[in-house]
């Protein structure tokens, strides 16, 4: 029986084949067209393939829970009307989202590559746009206004999407050999600088870090060595301590992080307040409806500390619930991606599973107390449109690779097979 290796395996080479000029140390981990090349055609029947079932069950599972949550964060803001005009906002979106996500299902991946260059650029001068003409709020500049319709967003979002759309397509071609040097992390950096610098004048110090680190997951799954990854980190490291010291609304953040409670009345207010919220719900909860910090202890509650508000309201099960139905989508995007018949097909799934998981652990963890305080939404389930729209955009984008780019496993056979290319 052959042994069966997958993309994400690190496996040590023998002696044999340093000496016999292969890459020492460990192959390569993710591109599996780049080490496993696939035997067959692709298979036919894979184009026939229902929509993965663990994607769509644990993003309805998180959409479901976010529009109870939105209704019960929101009404103590509505008295005396009949539907709170957040919640309602909130389900015409989530409306909408299901939408585009069957519209985009239905985009073959060929297209959103030929598409990634100008969709980035469009995200980019939509960055540009908010430093001249965008909203403030809170003391940053990151909304755009659309004239004479009552609708803001944030083009943040788009950038991090179109970001790991022309990452993907840029890393895809390079070959075995250019993975080895530096020639990935200059394309990354090519593409991934232009929209961070338009968040570090707004000031969108989170997102922007963010917005690094899924630029760095994409790296890490093309298979660049990991030794590669060493520099690109300290340097962020880096910058990140030393933006953190010339700002001091940053400085305070980490403050009120570090010792909550001594700053509970104002850098550490919000903190404190999800901590309560967590104390006060136990093991399930004061019942849907009927959480305190809401009414008018837990800022943002009904964005940032939405899971505090299902701590408080549902306990400690409401918030496994929705950490265990993140965990199903990871799980589930991965096992979409690694089934990938072409780099671009894989880097791209990788990159959409990231682009929701990420920011759902970067949430958990603020609320929670292990993170510096931002404003970041919780995928699916946090209030705000352009938020719910683009991961109804990589969902659709993953349920088309699960769909009609998936393969049977790669099996290692000769390099002299050729590549195969995902049509979508």
């Amino acid at each position: 029986m052959k042994r069966r290796t997958t993309g994400l395996a690190l496996r040590r080479r023998g002696p044999a084949a340093r000496r016999a000029g292969g890459p020492g140390g460990f192959e390569r981990r993710a591109v599996a067209t780049r080490h496993f090349r696939l035997a067959a055609a692709p298979n036919p029947s894979a184009t026939r393939a229902a929509p993965d079932g663990g994607v769509i069950l644990s993003a309805a599972i998180l959409v479901s829970i976010g529009v109870v949550m939105v209704y019960s964060t929101t009404a103590p803001l509505a008295i005396g009307s009949a539907l709170p005009p957040h919640f309602v906002r909130h389900l015409c979106v989530a409306a909408l989202a299901v939408g585009i996500a069957a519209l985009a299902m239905r985009v073959p991946l060929a297209l959103w590559r030929r598409a990634a260059l100008p969709l980035w650029a469009f995200s980019v001068l939509l960055l540009l746009a908010t430093l001249l003409i965008g909203h403030s709020a809170g003391g940053a500049q990151r909304w755009l206004r659309v004239p004479h319709a009552g609708i803001a967003f944030q083009p943040v979002e788009l950038a991090k999407f179109t970001t790991l759309l022309v990452v993907a397509s840029a890393l895809a071609p390079l070959s075995e050999r250019a993975m080895a040097g530096w020639q990935p992390v200059r394309s990354a950096l090519l593409f991934t600088l232009p929209p961070i610098l338009p968040l570090l004048f707004q000031p969108d110090f989170g997102n922007a870090l963010v917005l690094v680190a899924l630029v760095g997951v994409l790296l890490f799954c093309a298979g660049i060595p990991l030794r590669m990854l060493v520099a690109p980190a300290v340097a962020s490291i880096a910058g990140a301590a030393a933006y953190i010291g010339m700002n001091s609304y940053a400085l305070a953040r980490v403050r009120g992080f570090l010792d909550p409670w001594r700053f509970a009345q104002d850098d550490g207010f919000q903190l404190v307040q999800s901590f309560v919220a967590f104390g006060r719900g136990e093991i399930f909860g004061v019942g849907l409806g009927d959480g305190r910090q809401k009414l008018f202890y837990l800022p943002e509650a009904h964005t940032d500390f939405i899971l505090s508000v299902v701590a408080e309201e549902l306990g400690l099960a409401g918030v496994l619930l929705v950490l265990g139905a993140f965990a199903a989508f990871l799980v589930a995007g991965a096992r979409i991606a690694r089934r990938a018949r072409d780099p671009f097909t894989l880097l791209t799934a990788f990159g959409m599973t990231a682009l929701i998981a990420l920011p759902a652990i970067v949430n958990a963890a603020v609320v929670m107390g292990l993170a510096p305080t931002k404003g970041f939404t919780l995928p699916f389930l946090s209030y705000g449109g352009n938020s719910l729209l683009v991961c109804a955009l990589a969902v659709g984008i993953l349920l088309r690779v699960g769909a009609c780019e998936a393969a049977p496993e790669p099996q290692r056979i000769g390099a002299a097979a050729p590549r195969q290319r995902g049509s979508g």
